[in-house]
């Protein structure tokens, strides 16, 4: 039997305990689509992105005027049909991220509004991350979007991207997450987010394709292990490494320029097939 690390907050060692018996023990060096940083702290938001340059002798650069969370959207190896569909303005905001500013509205399903304030309660709030807001009234102000890399002091090669939020209204972190792109083992290309936590991460790997209109879908949803996904990762006490593939948790995000020209996206999060959260977003660029 193998154990989470035990020194440690009750709920993170529960949450943890889970993973280990729900999933599977995985060898980094053959799992290296799935794997990312490891938070180490007891609060993440900035403070573990710092600790990352540090640990690994890396360049930090905060409010990277001109960066995106893609160097490139060829990045997501799309086909060409794909590729001459997608609308320019979407290939702008993942390549020029910081150039855009953003709004949000929400809307809760009232019933999983309740477990997102006590996930906020127990986990977010402290850590200082995947803080999903509430209320309307917590967004109205917008949300401050920052691009972070951490580089190769030689070379100069960004080694990784970070997309820093947080909310205008009272500064609270919203997300913390590192963005690249992974093949997965059917050699699909995807998007992979990841969040770090406690001795582990949340990883979010999102399928891209292009609509009929131009706009970009990521889905987030599969079947099983290997599949797109959400991931919950960690080391044990005695640094194993463990997976848990969450079939039942999927997020579809769906980015497009409305009749008016407006770049928007719906990002939609179900658990079990039900409605949780819809989140919709405006991006335009920062004057």
């Amino acid at each position: 039997m193998n154990f989470a690390y035990p020194s440690q907050r009750f709920q993170d060692w529960i949450s943890q305990q889970w993973c280990i018996w729900r999933g599977k023990k995985i060898d980094p060096d053959q799992t290296d689509w799935l794997m990312g940083p490891f938070g180490n702290t007891d609060s993440i938001a900035d403070d573990f992105f710092s600790k990352l340059a540090l640990d690994e002798n890396l360049e930090i650069k905060r409010n990277v005027k001109d960066g995106g969370i893609l160097s490139s959207i060829n990045d997501l190896e799309l086909s060409d049909p794909e590729y001459k569909r997608l609308s320019p303005n979407i290939s702008s905001f993942y390549e020029n991220t910081s150039l855009y500013d953003l709004d949000l509205s929400i809307k809760w399903n009232p019933f999983y509004r309740i477990f997102g304030g006590l996930i906020n309660y127990l986990y977010s709030n402290r850590l200082k991350q995947l803080n999903l807001p509430l209320d309307q009234s917590e967004v109205s102000a917008g949300i401050n979007s920052e691009v972070i890399t951490l580089s190769e002091p030689k070379t100069g090669n960004i080694k990784y991207t970070i997309w820093y939020r947080t909310l205008k209204s009272n500064g609270r972190v919203l997300y913390s997450g590192i963005y690249t792109t992974c093949r997965i083992p059917s050699g699909k290309v995807c998007i992979k987010v990841i969040f770090p936590l406690p001795r582990g991460n949340a990883t979010i790997i999102m399928s891209p394709t292009v609509g009929p209109n131009g706009e970009l879908f990521l889905m987030s949803s599969g079947k099983k292990y290997g599949d797109p996904g959400f991931y919950f990762l960690l080391n044990d006490s005695k640094g194993g490494h463990w997976a848990q593939y969450v079939h039942s948790f999927r997020e579809n995000l769906n980015v497009f320029v409305d009749e008016s020209g407006t770049l928007r996206a719906k990002h939609s999060i179900t658990l079990w097939k039900q409605r949780v959260l819809d989140i919709y977003y405006k991006m335009f660029k920062s004057e």
